[in-house]
């Protein structure tokens, strides 16, 4: 590839690969983390009434209504809430407000691989602190000494959650610098650092409708924080790109945020199938860490990863797998419905017992 006439910022950079959307043929999706249920009935009702000849016109580039909804649903204000194009592009505009070059910022050695993506975009110094071996966070290398704090909860791609008393430690030993909790699969079991937040100016806590509200496809996330944090967020925000959401995506998230009743519904229905699924894989051999995410982490000591991915893929059934040491040879397995998870279980079956 001639990459003469790209900037010498971007020459060296690894961008993050998402997990396959196949469209040769159907599978089973297993491997993006995606909601197996449909968004909100309210939520279709309200994109369908948005898509009018409004869309002819801006949408509110300060997102209000969205904001109101979400600082209702989190118990804070409206000036401590930022809204983007899902919370990817949030973290970016995170990392980018609160990390400066030359304050080295830290986060785990297994966790999101974004983050060392930002980091290098943005010429940060960064340093990746490994997890333990059973891939619990360590936490008293987080405690201080850093230009900032990177924490996954739960983490990704272990489903690991943290005690929200090990989040107030990171955030009451780094004062000087932001701690930016990523929330993305919280609802599904882990203990959200939002109430923290009124006690720590230092802290930002980052946000999707992706997988509890089932709105991948709509692209919405956000950030709470202090209303001096926000602002920040903001400035880069208003900098960049004035309008980042639409229409259409504004009236979802709104409806999403409000209809409490069918997010508790989903969220445990897949929080149930999880932990069936994890015992149906652990009578198959297999170690499976416990998960507060939408997802499961596991290993089979008598089948490589590697093989067990393709085997899969064979069979209709798609898994994430990071290739990469101490994690190589793990499946990352989103949670679909019952009927997916078993049958993901019998393709297992089928594949250890021809071995």
């Amino acid at each position: 590839m001639d990459k003469r006439y790209w900037s010498s910022r971007i020459r060296a950079l690894e961008p993050y690969v998402p997990g396959e959307q196949p469209k040769d043929r159907v599978f089973i999706k297993l491997n993006t983390n995606e909601n197996p249920y449909p968004p909100s009935p309210r939520v279709l009702e309200a994109a369908r009434r948005a898509a009018d000849g409004s869309l002819r016109l801006y949408p509110d580039p300060e997102a209000c209504a969205l904001r109101a909804a979400l600082a209702e649903l989190y118990g804070l204000r409206p000036e401590q809430v930022f809204c983007g194009n899902g919370s990817d592009e949030v973290l970016g505009l995170c990392f980018y407000a609160f990390f400066s070059p030359g304050k080295k910022v830290v986060f785990p050695d297994i966790t999101y691989s974004f983050y060392p993506v930002y980091a290098r975009l943005f010429g940060l110094d960064f340093e990746e602190i490994p997890l333990n071996g059973d891939f619990t966070l360590p936490v008293e290398k987080f405690l201080g000494g850093n230009g900032g704090a990177v924490v996954c909860n739960p983490n990704a791609p272990t489903g690991r959650a943290q005690p929200l008393e090990n989040i107030r430690r990171i955030a009451q030993a780094n004062p000087d610098a932001v701690v930016l909790v990523d929330e993305a699969y919280v609802d599904f079991g882990a203990e959200s650092a939002v109430p923290l937040i009124d006690e720590y100016p230092n802290l930002a806590v980052v946000g999707t409708m992706s997988k509890s509200r089932s709105l991948a496809g709509m692209r919405l996330g956000w950030a709470l924080g202090s209303a001096d944090l926000i602002a920040g967020v903001n400035c880069v925000k208003n900098s960049f790109n004035s309008y980042p959401l639409d229409r259409v995506a504004l009236a979802a998230g709104q409806a999403a945020a409000e209809d409490r009743e069918y997010f508790e519904e989903t969220r445990h229905k897949i929080m149930a199938t999880r932990e069936r699924a994890a015992a149906r894989l652990r009578e198959l051999g297999f170690a499976v860490h416990d998960s507060s995410a939408n997802f499961l982490f596991a290993a089979h000591p008598d089948c490589p990863g590697k093989d067990l991915q393709q085997g899969l893929r064979d069979r209709g059934v798609l898994v994430r797998r990071f290739d990469r040491p101490r994690i190589e040879n793990y499946l990352r397995i989103s949670i679909g419905t019952d009927e997916e998870m078993e049958a993901l279980c019998r393709a297992c079956e089928e594949i250890l017992n021809g071995r």
